[in-house]
């Protein structure tokens, strides 16, 4: 509830009641609100403590994304120099083959 819900209703009961039983309505009243406040500090550890957990669960998605990024970057790349290599032998075999 609202806090001033409460108000209304402790308002409510002044008109009513005794002196102690005002201040006793009073203290019911923020007694009430604390709970409130209390629960949804609760509440919000919660959701901040979710939050968290899937942070940590997308970095691991994310970093074993990047390192399966870079594993087949590295494998092309050594691709790419064998057939560098392959070409340039096939180059020299060609020169050998002319000048004999």
């Amino acid at each position: 509830m609202k806090p001033t819900i409460y108000l209304l209703i402790a308002c409510a009961a002044f008109s009513s009641m005794s002196c102690n039983k005002q201040k006793n309505a009073i203290d019911e009243v923020k007694n009430a609100q604390k709970e409130e406040v209390d629960l949804r500090k609760e509440q919000v550890n919660a959701a901040a403590d979710k939050a968290l957990l899937q942070t940590e669960k997308n970095a691991t998605i994310d970093k074993a994304q990047i390192d399966a990024n870079n594993r087949a970057a590295q494998a092309q790349l050594n691709a790419d120099k064998k057939i560098i290599d392959a070409e340039a032998d096939a180059a020299k075999a060609k020169v050998d083959a002319e000048i004999k």
